[in-house]
């Protein structure tokens, strides 16, 4: 198998415009579960609450600093507090899928968007967006994404999503926006 992890992210924050919620995850990769919140953040007026245990990316533009010895700039940038977990690299803007690599790690990432939009830097409510990592692989990241356009991946990706653990949304968004 070339897929080793999975995560789920979904928009369900109501205030924050580009915060994505791990909703299922096979709870597999170190370098994602290390970075879960360790403290409950409470809601305010202009801040979605979130739980420990919750793991809150963000879906955001590539910021103009990003350098290194890169063939092109990425499209977008997923961050976990406020660190740069991956650039995302999204080569046929009619597909809704995409690849990357993680940060200080050796690993690819490949990206199927469900539902996703963004209208004036502002993720979409309900918006979807699956992470299959392929650890050891950061250097295959075309080839996967080739595997993953042409649907050769599709049985792993089955696999993963059914093998997910399904995270509840933090009550805390619920209460804030009641």
């Amino acid at each position: 198998m070339l897929l080793t992890d999975y995560y789920r992210f979904e928009r369900v924050a109501t205030k924050s415009k580009t915060r994505l919620d791990c909703t299922a995850s096979t709870e597999s990769y170190q370098p994602f579960e290390e970075k879960r919140q360790d403290k409950q953040g409470q809601p305010t007026a202009s801040r979605d609450g979130y739980n420990v245990g919750d793991l809150l990316a963000y879906f955001v533009d590539v910021p103009d600093q990003f350098s290194g010895d890169v063939h092109r700039k990425a499209d977008k940038s997923l961050t976990i507090k406020s660190k740069n977990l991956t650039s995302i690299y999204v080569p046929d803007p009619a597909s809704n899928l995409a690849f990357g690599d993680v940060k200080g790690e050796a690993d690819a990432i490949l990206f199927v968007f469900e539902g996703f939009e963004v209208v004036n830097k502002v993720v979409q409510q309900g918006g979807v967006l699956e992470l299959f990592i392929a650890r050891g692989k950061s250097k295959d990241r075309l080839p996967l994404y080739n595997l993953l356009s042409d649907g050769e991946l599709d049985e792993e990706m089955n696999l993963l999503r059914e093998r997910a653990t399904r995270h509840p949304t933090a009550p805390a968004i619920a209460a804030a926006s009641e």
